[in-house]
């Protein structure tokens, strides 16, 4: 992102120099037209496109007027990019569970039927229009693991900044404990646990072989987020 579209090429193009993997961009700010841009050249350029979705609250939370994210979310996937920010649904970035499962489906199937009850108002064929993973970002730590393997699934981003950073042995073992809690879930998903019933105790049963993961369960497990989404 940039004050002008000729800056966030070049900026773009030195990343490539520099040997760096992934970019991200505002697409809101930027413009639908300028994100385009930069996505074809990430494309032909080996690059990933990160995106962020800053300024969407203005657009999207005023219920009586504006356009819903999941318009905003197809219109990216239009445009283009790899990864887009979606929300939580457990932590600081909450929304309706099944309105927030719409968008995501939205994002990443190719065909999506028509179900009401998560906003999906016709059933919609992507074709062979590449898909997006979702991310989820914004106040998830450790315990949220668990709904976030059910909710987002294995085709997602889950992206730890505070809950990593903020372990109290620095930021490596806060990588671990995530990664650790992660592959706790993922197992236990797959040995048919209920991760929403048993996903406290799914982390407990794995911070018991790893300190760090019980060093973060430590620190995050009076953290909530209490105000309205």
């Amino acid at each position: 992102t940039a004050g002008t579209c000729e800056e966030m090429m070049k900026r773009a193009v030195f990343a490539r120099e520099l040997g760096v993997p992934i970019i991200m961009h505002d697409y809101l700010t930027g413009g639908f037209t300028a994100n385009t841009s930069l996505a074809e050249y990430c494309r032909d350029n080996g690059l990933l496109l990160h995106i962020h979705r800053a300024m969407h609250a203005v657009i999207d939370r005023q219920k009586n007027h504006g356009i819903h994210f999941r318009v905003l979310a197809k219109a990216l996937r239009m445009s283009g990019g790899d990864h887009i920010h979606a929300g939580t649904v457990v932590g600081k970035l909450e929304g309706e569970r099944e309105i927030t499962l719409g968008f995501v489906d939205l994002l990443r199937l190719d065909y999506i039927e028509k179900d009401r009850n998560r906003g999906i108002y016709f059933s919609q064929d992507w074709v062979s229009l590449p898909g997006v993973l979702p991310v989820a970002s914004g106040g998830i730590h450790v315990w949220h693991m668990p709904a976030l393997t059910e909710i987002f699934g294995d085709d997602s981003v889950l992206q730890f900044g505070g809950g990593t950073l903020g372990h109290p042995w620095g930021n490596a073992p806060g990588a671990v404990a995530n990664r650790v809690a992660l592959e706790a879930c993922v197992q236990a998903r797959n040995e048919g646990r209920d991760l929403a019933r048993e996903g406290n105790e799914i982390i407990r049963e794995a911070g018991q072989w790893s300190n760090e993961l019980s060093a973060a369960c430590a620190v995050w497990k009076e953290i909530k987020f209490e105000f309205p989404a």
